[in-house]
């Protein structure tokens, strides 16, 4: 598949986290979903956190950004999957918003970070990325929304990462390889996998030897 035309980007605002990741952004993203089938099953809830670098060139998560997300009609929800995520729908404290609302919450400070750093677009990272992507689009398309800041295919996937830094796969023992503590109780809501997999990301990007890149 051929990589997707990028905007060009003033060199006035090329900055060192658009050069570090050729004009794209990492945002990682988690989402809570009613089942596995993007086409089929409902979004829950989507978390998001720009990541920041710092004046060493070392990246940090950013602010979050979260929403839970009203079931868009026409989806379907797998009662396991609530199992799975603690999710209770009809919870009084829920606050959940509409999808296209839910997108534009989460958006438009993606959009900003984007500006900030003189990037041509944001791009999602993720455990088992796809997945979350997948859906990401799916509520995009749904909803007709003409703002995605995303890149639409590509992604950072910190299976993968994990698994060569240390040779774990789960986000929950790839976080405690790292050194990073778990609570199991906290897992499978979408801030909480979210904040776990931005430190994950960059605790592995940081380590990278810096003379490797360039060129």
């Amino acid at each position: 598949m051929s990589e997707v035309p990028q905007p060009a980007v003033s060199q006035a605002t090329f900055t060192p986290m658009a050069q570090r990741f050729r004009g794209y952004l990492p945002v990682v993203v988690d989402v809570e979903t009613g089942g596995f089938d993007w086409n089929r099953h409902a979004l829950l809830e989507i978390a998001a956190i720009p990541l920041e670098m710092d004046e060493h060139g070392l990246l940090h998560p950013g602010q979050t950004h979260s929403a839970h997300v009203i079931p868009a009609p026409g989806t379907e929800i797998d009662p396991k999957s609530l199992e799975v995520t603690g999710i209770v729908l009809d919870h009084p404290f829920r606050f959940a918003k509409a999808e296209r609302e839910a997108l534009d919450h989460i958006f438009a400070p993606v959009r900003a970070a984007v500006k900030k750093h003189g990037c041509q677009r944001a791009i999602l990272v993720g455990h088992n990325a796809h997945f979350d992507l997948n859906f990401l689009n799916a509520a995009v398309a749904r909803v007709g929304h003409k703002r995605n800041p995303f890149h639409p295919f590509s992604v950072f996937d910190t299976v993968t990462l994990a698994g060569v830094a240390y040779g774990q796969t789960v986000l929950a023992r790839a976080a405690q390889a790292a050194g990073l503590h778990w609570d199991a109780n906290e897992a499978h809501s979408a801030v909480y996998d979210t904040e776990q997999t931005a430190r994950l990301f960059c605790k592995i990007v940081n380590a990278w030897p810096r003379h490797q890149l360039g060129g």
